[in-house]
């Protein structure tokens, strides 16, 4: 193997009572075959058959190995899978989720052909559940929305990386990458969203980046309590507030990768109050997001409403600007023109659809604040 590695790619499988999935994510893994593969599956204290049906597909592919461990969490149970690693390089993949045939043969062959970078990027694929139980699979947001100049890149020349959800399976980290920069997961009961802050840590620090717009990875994004679904206010700002500990940490002011983190926070802000109006601790976690950002990145932010960004100065105690109004307008109109040439027609008309129960709220937002 290529500089002493006798494994390529560790792929790190944290799972807690997914017996309805991980029998599919697993036989998808082993797929993979041009590699030197090895597959972790780390059991946080699973309380179903997910112990059994991890044991039954090692006993299938001497490459899976089982970790059984005590609950601890999602961001515990990937930690403890990267410290067993032996792989160049590691992967995480959902067991809810399932990955392309050959997704870590081809990305493994794309850090080959850039001389290992630390992190290999790639796009995904939606699984959206229909009324039917049917699934139906969907291009993600930054499809044909990234496009780097050149090949390795870093952060500051594809910011909008951050902007989108942050996807950290849809990718391979260079594992002594990872222990050099000393990062790893924020442990906390459950899921958590310790995702954010992994994937704004490791692209933050990457000094080579590599990105192929092939979606591979096939994600669930509607299950029923999945922590998408379910996660409340608090802990969205929390990790809100631990990606930009993350970006002053490192001392990484580029205007645009603020500007990219500001876009989620505001939209984490915005779901909030449409939610719980009339709750004053929402609007106090909403003031403590709006005083960590620059005005004057606030006032040049056209992808975010006007009246959110006036919330935002009224929330700082300071004078409102005026705004664009026609800036905003028109990146709704790119956003909804990307996602009908990705996605076509009938999930354009779901996201317009969002888009008027959203706008309904901020109209609100912006009486009540007026």
């Amino acid at each position: 193997m290529p500089g002493g590695f006798d494994i390529d790619v560790s792929v790190v499988v944290p799972s807690y009572n997914v017996e309805a999935y991980l029998e599919e994510a697993l036989a998808a893994a082993r797929k993979n075959n041009r590699i030197a593969l090895e597959i972790l599956v780390v059991d946080d204290g699973s309380r179903d058959a997910t112990a059994e049906i991890a044991a039954a597909e090692a006993a299938l592919d001497p490459r899976i190995q089982v970790i059984a461990k005590e609950n601890g969490g999602y961001g515990q149970a990937v930690n403890l899978g990267f410290s067993k690693a032996r792989g160049r390089y590691v992967a995480i993949l959902e067991p809810d989720d399932y990955p392309a045939a050959h997704m870590y043969d081809d990305l493994f062959e794309v850090a080959e052909r850039f001389e290992f970078p630390d992190v290999v990027k790639s796009s995904y694929w939606r699984l959206v559940r229909g009324e039917d139980g049917s699934e139906r699979r969907w291009h993600n947001d930054y499809y044909q929305a990234i496009r780097p100049k050149v090949q390795p890149f870093t952060l500051k020349d594809e910011p909008w990386l951050i902007r989108y959800h942050p996807s950290i399976w849809s990718a391979l980290y260079r594992r002594a990458f990872l222990e050099e920069r000393g990062i790893r997961f924020k442990e906390v009961p459950g899921a958590g969203w310790v995702d954010n802050p992994f994937m704004v840590e490791t692209l933050a620090q990457a000094s080579s980046i590599v990105y192929t717009d092939e979606p591979y990875y096939h994600y669930r994004e509607d299950l029923p309590g999945s922590s998408s679904v379910t996660l409340p206010w608090e802990t969205q700002f929390e990790r809100w507030i631990d990606m930009m500990d993350v970006l002053d940490r490192f001392g990484e002011d580029d205007p645009h990768i603020r500007e990219a983190l500001y876009v989620v926070g505001f939209r984490y802000v915005e779901k909030a109050l449409a939610a719980y109006p009339d709750d004053g601790e929402v609007r106090e976690g909403a003031q403590r997001i709006v005083a960590r950002m620059d005005p004057e990145i606030i006032k040049g932010l056209d992808r975010v409403s006007p009246t959110l960004r006036t919330l935002a100065f009224e929330l700082r105690g300071e004078e409102v600007p005026k705004f664009d109004s026609l800036a905003y307008a028109r990146s709704l109109v790119e956003a909804g023109m990307h996602s009908l040439s990705i996605n076509g027609l009938g999930f354009t008309a779901g996201y317009l659809g969002k888009y008027a129960a959203a706008l309904k709220d901020r109209l609100r937002l912006s009486k009540e604040h007026s």
